[in-house]
C-alpha cells in the first residue's frame, strides 16, 4: 500500500482487537504528534508550502477531537503517551542513512518523508482495523476507521508533493530516497512486537 514494503503482520490486528482500547488512546496521541509535526514542518518549508501544512495540521487536530469523543464514549482517559519506538527509530533510520553533511534541504525533505511513511503506515493499519471492526459488527468504529483511511491516505501523497517541491521538482530523486526509507521503515515494522498501538 502507497510506498509500504513489508504489510502489516495479522498479531497486529489480534493485538488491537484484543485491547482496542489502548488502540484508541494510543490513536489519540499519534494524532496529536502528527498535528504538531506538521506545525513545525510549516516553519521550515518555504512560504508558498506553509499553507498545505497548516491545512493538514488542522485535520490532524479535528481527527483527535473526533478520537477523543470516542474516547469519552468509552469511558477512557487520555493520558500521558507511550514511549514510540516506531517513530524514534525511523527519524533514526533517516539520520543514518543520510549522505555525510546532508544540507538543510535534505534534512527537510527526509522530515516529510518521514512523516509521509508515518501516514502511510497509519492509512494501512487503519483499513485493516475498519475491516476487522465491520467483521465483528461494529459498525459505526468501522465507519469512522474507513474515513480516516482515505484521510492518511491525502496526507501521504501531500507530504510526497512537498518533499518532491523542496527539491525543486525532482521527483526521480525524491523517489529514490522514499524507496530507501520505506525499505528500512519495512524492516522496522517487522522487529517490533506488534502491540496493541497505532504502529506497534
Amino acid at each position: 500500500m502507497l510506498c509500504l514494503t513489508s504489510p502489516t503482520q495479522a498479531a497486529w490486528i489480534e493485538a488491537a482487537l484484543d485491547d482496542l482500547d489502548a488502540v484508541l488512546v494510543d490513536h489519540a496521541h499519534c494524532e496529536i504528534k502528527a498535528a504538531t509535526n506538521a506545525l513545525s514542518l510549516a516553519s521550515r518549508v518555504p512560504a508558498a508550502m506553509a499553507p498545505r501544512l497548516a491545512a493538514l495540521a488542522e485535520e490532524e487536530v479535528r481527527h483527535f477531537r473526533e478520537v477523543l469523543d470516542v474516547l469519552g464514549a468509552r469511558g477512557l482517559a487520555l493520558g500521558m503517551p507511550a514511549e514510540d519506538r516506531y517513530a524514534r527509530e525511523l527519524r533514526a533510520i533517516a539520520h543514518r542513512t543520510a549522505p555525510a553533511g546532508r544540507s538543510p534541504q535534505e534534512t527537510l525533505v527526509d522530515r516529510l518523508l518521514v512523516a509521509a511513511i508515518v501516514e502511510a503506515r497509519s492509512c494501512e493499519r487503519f483499513k485493516l482495523l475498519s475491516a476487522a471492526l465491520a467483521a465483528r459488527g461494529d459498525a459505526e468504529l468501522a465507519a469512522f476507521y474507513d474515513e480516516l483511511f482515505a484521510s492518511e491516505a491525502r496526507h501521504y501523497r501531500t507530504l510526497v508533493e512537498l518533499a518532491t517541491e523542496s527539491w525543486g521538482g525532482d521527483e526521480a530523486r525524491t523517489k529514490a530516497r522514499l524507496e530507501r526509507l520505506a525499505r528500512e521503515e519495512g524492516e522496522l515494522v517487522l522487529s517490533l512486537s506488534g502491540a496493541a498501538s497505532i504502529h506497534g
